[in-house]
């Protein structure tokens, strides 16, 4: 692998950024994958709605859902498997 596959993307960064917000998608916007960033985004905003309209147990199901997302992209990450928006490996070195 040489140096242009490689991300510009800090590693230690999305690492945390997924490990902290992940449900929220931060890390998703900072890696450059917008789609997904909006998709996480607006999966937690759904939650949210739908915690405030009284409806439990669809807003439990939508976090969960977020929450395995979420789950397998910081095992992406952490393998150094995950991509960012240009294609490229995030790696540690």
């Amino acid at each position: 692998m040489d140096a242009s596959d490689k991300s510009t993307a800090n590693y230690g960064t999305a690492v945390i950024l997924c490990g902290v917000f992940g449900v929220i998608g931060l890390h998703h916007f900072y890696l450059r994958n917008y789609l997904h960033g909006f998709v996480d985004l607006g999966l937690f905003v759904l939650f949210i709605v739908l915690l405030m309209e009284g409806r439990p147990g669809f807003a439990y199901m939508v976090l969960l859902a977020d929450a395995l997302h979420t789950i397998v992209v910081f095992y992406r990450l952490i393998t150094e498997q995950a991509r960012d928006g240009d294609g490229r490996l995030v790696k540690l070195k």
